[in-house]
């Protein structure tokens, strides 16, 4: 696993307490006390209750989108508590997308247990990701109650709106992409700069615009968010072909399986030559990938260092990304906080 370079201090975890409890209660604000059972099945998939409706622990997720527009927001001298809501609703809007992508994948399992649509079908699932991007304007709308401008509200929620399109767009090329061989790595990166980092960059960029005016501080930030989402996009190809299933909660075959053309599978589709090239090209356009099949998808990608290549371009984005933050001029204690989180984004194993 590529390691950043620098040794970070900064202890995650305290930067988790200071935020977490604060968006969480705005998380469970915004999502409501409704009865209707369309509500629990939102508090099911943020991971508060399990499908019986009793309270649950430990499958909230990492909250990172959020957390990194509180800290962008606190970095730059802004009030963070005042970015709540947006902050809550680019979290809705993230598993929003997660929801609907557990539909598109036929995934069963997310976080470690049953997806929403393996538990109550389809087509309710489909109706709790619409419920919940509704909630996410809502959310994001509620930020005058809190001191913001009016043209700041507005500028966050049409950030937002290009971000959810972006991402949709982003979806979209990632599905259309399994029909295909012929997609290059120039293809992959600019699906996931719209279907991850996209919102990765419209965090970053909001948490900015709430602390100031100044552009070229908020491009930055941007930016900086951006190369984030790329980061964790490829890490995750990654993790999702050799991660730890009991640690990632995702199965490690999955992507393999349902043909999806992650960073390690297109680079060795461009890469694979003779036999190993024409088995992938074939088993890739098989209705049905079987056991036989990934085992031998694996032999390949491991043939030609294909962990090692994503991993060299995972760090490339991170270079990239610390580049951006150390042109803002920000307090080192803040720089350092971003920098950690960005570590643990090209570390993490989760």
């Amino acid at each position: 696993m590529v390691k950043s370079d620098k040794i970070n201090t900064v202890d995650l975890d305290e930067i988790w307490k200071r935020f977490r409890p604060d968006l969480e209660a705005e998380l469970k604000y915004v999502v409501g006390r409704a009865s209707l059972p369309l509500y629990n099945m939102m508090r099911y998939h943020m991971g508060w209750i399990d499908e019986f409706g009793r309270t649950h622990e430990g499958t909230a997720g990492k909250r990172l989108r959020p957390l990194l527009c509180l800290l962008a927001c606190h970095a730059l001298g802004g009030q963070w508590r005042q970015a709540l809501p947006v902050a809550a609703a680019v979290e809705l809007v993230h598993n929003f997308s997660l929801i609907h992508d557990d539909i598109q994948d036929s995934s069963t399992e997310r976080r470690g247990r049953p997806t929403v649509w393996h538990v109550w079908g389809q087509p309710q699932a489909i109706n709790v990701g619409d419920a919940m991007h509704a909630l996410a304007l809502s959310s994001l709308l509620r930020l005058e109650d809190t001191g913001a401008s009016h043209t700041k509200t507005v500028r966050a929620a049409r950030t937002m709106g290009e971000a959810s399109l972006r991402l949709s767009e982003g979806q979209y090329r990632d599905l259309s992409y399994e029909n295909y061989l012929n997609i290059n790595v120039n293809d992959y990166l600019s699906m996931i700069s719209g279907k991850t980092a996209a919102l990765f960059g419209c965090s970053l960029e909001i948490g900015g615009v709430m602390a100031t005016d100044d552009e070229s501080i908020i491009s930055r930030m941007r930016s900086f968010g951006q190369n984030l989402g790329m980061i964790f996009q490829v890490h995750d190809d990654v993790l999702s072909i050799w991660g730890d299933e009991s640690t990632t909660g995702k199965s490690s075959v999955s992507d393999i399986q349902t043909k999806k053309k992650t960073l390690p599978v297109i680079y060795a589709l461009e890469k694979a030559t003779g036999p190993d090239r024409e088995r992938l090209r074939h088993i890739y356009q098989k209705e049905t990938v079987d056991r036989a099949d990934v085992e031998d998808v694996m032999r390949v990608l491991n043939k030609l260092n294909a962990r090692s290549y994503a991993q060299d371009m995972s760090k490339k984005y991170y270079d990239e990304a610390l580049a951006e933050l150390n042109a803002l001029d920000i307090p080192k204690p803040e720089k350092a906080e971003l920098e950690a989180v960005a570590s643990f984004i090209l570390d993490r194993i989760y």
